[in-house]
């Protein structure tokens, strides 16, 4: 009887253990590399770009991964709208997207790759998220931390193509009377 009861012990923990490790493609955002965005879209996906530049020692940026990231509006949203890309603002190695090649620049402690400098406009701030289209266009750098509303507010924006009729100005205006006419 014991044996079995261990027996049961191990397999119940076992089971438990799985089904935490194992996470749905749906709980996640499907993150890429840029060059896998670029060659998606070469190769037809025809989808804007969203690129969060993070860095390992920003506490907003973990903060971001683990709270605005995780959310599952902003998860489904963002697999169904993007292709997604995880972009570290330090990266040493070279990144090479449309034939031109990004190196790490070495610039006080830390440095810095030329790809996400040259996607923030020279401002390194972390986090910051980019929004491009699908030829790799720069649409705009949004830096620092969003709760899961208005980071959804931002990516809809993009992702729904209003800013190609829009002003955000004019997009922030129309969710406000939305909003008093409920």
């Amino acid at each position: 009887m014991k044996k079995l009861l261990s027996i049961l012990t191990v397999f119940t923990v076992a089971f438990g253990i799985s089904s935490f490790v194992m996470k749905s493609e749906d709980d996640t955002i499907n993150w890429m590399s840029i060059e896998e965005a670029a060659e998606a879209n070469e190769n037809g996906a025809n989808l804007p770009i969203f690129v969060d530049v993070y860095t390992d020692w920003c506490g907003w940026c973990k903060r971001l991964d683990q709270t605005t990231f995780r959310d599952p509006a902003v998860v489904a949203y963002m697999n169904s709208h993007f292709l997604n890309v995880k972009l570290h603002g330090e990266e040493r190695d070279d990144i090479t997207v449309k034939g031109q090649t990004f190196k790490y620049v070495a610039s006080g402690r830390r440095g810095y790759n030329e790809l996400p400098a040259t996607l923030l406009n020279g401002k390194l701030s972390y986090p910051t998220v980019v929004f491009l289209n699908a030829d790799l266009e720069n649409l705009r750098p949004v830096p620092g931390y969003r709760q899961a509303g208005g980071f959804l507010i931002i990516a809809k924006f993009f992702g729904d193509g209003i800013y190609l009729e829009k002003t955000w100005d004019e997009y922030q205006e129309s969710l406000q009377a939305e909003e008093a006419a409920e």
